[in-house]
Formats: C-alpha cells, structure tokens, sequence
C-alpha cells in the first residue's frame, strides 16, 4: 500500500472532508497533474487556437486596423465569432474529459489503495462511455431547464440570486456525484442518476456548503495560476502606454493578450478538473454514511484476524 495513501471511505465530518480533499492534493498533485495534461492534451491545444482567434478579434475590434500580418479588409468580428465558438467546443469537449478523467482517478485510487494504473482509468471511460453520452445529453437538457429557472428567479429581488445559487451548486453536486457512481460502482445511467440525486437532496446542506466552500478555495488556485500573466500583461501594458506604443497594433501584443486568454481558459478547465476530484471525494464519504460498507469490511477483519 502506498504510504502516503488516504482512505477516502470514512465516516467524515465536513471539516474533515474539506482536509481530506487538500490531503489528496498534496499528495497526488504531481501524479494527477501529469495524467491530467496527458488527457488533455488536444484541448490545451485547441485553448492555444482558441486564445489567438479571440486576442486577434478583440484586438481587431479595438483598433479596427488590422496589420497583424493580415490584410486590412480582414473582418476582425469574424476572428472573434470563430474564437468563441471554438472556446464553446472546448468546454463541452473539455468537461466530458474532466468529469470522466477526474471520476475514473479517485475511483482507481479508492478502489487500488491508492496505486494508480493510467489504462485502467482508460479503460473504465471507455467502457462507460455509451453512459457518459447519455449523462451528457439529459444533463444539457437539464441545464437548459436551470438556465430558464434562472432566469424566472432574477426578477425576484434578493431571494431570486439565493435560489439560483443553490439550483446552481444543486446541479454541480448532481453531475459529480452522478459521474462518481457510474465509475465507482459501474452503475448504468438510472442507478447513476438516482444515487447522485438521493446523496444531493438527503445531505442538501452539507452538500451546498461543501460546493460553496470548495469553490471558493478552487478560485483561489485560479486566481493564484493566473497572477504570472496577469503580472507579465500588466508590466507590457503599463511600459507599452509609456513608450507610446499601441498595443492593438503589435504582434507581440498580441501573443501577450494570447498568452493570457490561453491561462484563463486553461486555470478554469484545470479548476473544474480539480471540483469534480472534490466531489469524487465527497461521493465516498456519503456513501460510507450512508452504507457502512466499509466500516463493517473492517470490523469483519476484526473478527477473521481473531
């Protein structure tokens, strides 16, 4: 067993719960990160393309003079209609990776006391992959319906932002505790979906403060991944405003303001990578509570090693 290896099927308190999951991370950082750029590796790419097209029409329609290398009757709006569309394939593309990826991690560690083998996390997506499809189009249905709750709600003063806080972290509990019991126990997508709802709304509030608490935290990192650009496209603007340089103009602003979409995009993908471990985290304290599956393994050892 790995020395450094964190059993995850413990009766938790929440505090507990919230050190257990920086415990993980202190731990499996390297290991997960590097997984992680593995299985990611065409969506950081695409982030890269992603990041050009919206710095270049952005650029473009700030300046309205193109010379980026480019002919002048280049339409910058186009530039940017392209970028955002390939930023919307990138996070449909990138969050059916992460809640798999993610799911498939914490359940090969659970279930491997913590030694971690990359093809069998291969193996488990694809071998619940005619599940994940089936999640991913009922659960765009779903965010369909929050989206138009949502907006109902934003007319009620105060009350309204309430609710469609909770509706929102109600969602993201859903989806990753749902994605933990499909690779955690190999459900189908009724089982999955039944489990994920009943561990949400039976422990709501625990569930609501854990999301809260964990998405704080997680835009911390964020915050944190972001402060080198942001640092670096600080000290361009600031001496590029005093040499009298016009930065929608300059090719290097441009791979400046680049480089920075690209961290943004690429610390939020990361950051919802590291939510869903939270939640795979959580999945296994609630079932254990609710289970006891294996706290009565161990006293059933007890009882052998007599």
């Amino acid at each position: 067993m790995n020395e450094k290896y964190i059993e995850l099927r413990n009766r938790s308190t929440f505090g507990d719960i919230i050190n257990t999951y920086f415990l993980f991370l202190k731990y499996n950082f390297k290991s997960y990160t590097n997984l992680y750029l593995r299985y990611n590796a065409v969506s950081i790419v695409l982030t890269l393309i992603c990041s050009y097209l919206l710095a270049t029409g952005f650029m473009g329609v700030a300046s309205r003079d193109f010379r980026f290398g480019m002919s002048n009757n280049t339409d910058p709006d186009s530039y940017f209609l392209a970028g955002v569309i390939v930023l919307l394939l990138i996070v449909l593309m990138t969050s059916l990776i992460n809640y798999s990826f993610s799911s498939a991690y914490v359940a090969e560690y659970a279930n491997n006391n913590g030694k971690i083998v990359s093809k069998n996390i291969w193996r488990s997506i694809i071998n619940n992959l005619g599940t994940i499809i089936i999640f991913i189009i009922i659960g765009a249905l779903l965010y369909v319906i929050y989206l138009i709750i949502s907006f109902i709600v934003a007319f009620i003063p105060f009350l309204g932002m309430i609710i469609q806080y909770g509706l929102s972290f109600s969602m993201t509990a859903v989806f990753g505790l749902t994605f933990m019991s499909i690779f955690s126990n190999q459900k189908g997508f009724g089982e999955a979906i039944s489990e994920g709802l009943d561990f949400t709304f039976s422990n709501f509030w625990r569930v609501i403060l854990f999301g809260l608490v964990i998405g704080i935290l997680n835009l911390m990192i964020t915050l944190l991944l972001l402060s080198v650009p942001g640092f670096i496209i600080f000290i361009y603007a600031y001496f590029s405003i005093d040499s009298n340089i016009d930065i929608t103009t300059s090719a290097f602003g441009t791979s400046i303001v680049t480089f920075g979409f690209a961290s943004f995009i690429l610390s939020f993908i990361y950051t919802q990578a590291l939510s869903q471990v939270s939640y795979g985290i959580l999945y296994y304290n609630l079932y254990e509570v609710k289970h006891n599956v294996f706290l009565r393994k161990k006293i059933d050892q007890i009882g052998v090693n007599e």
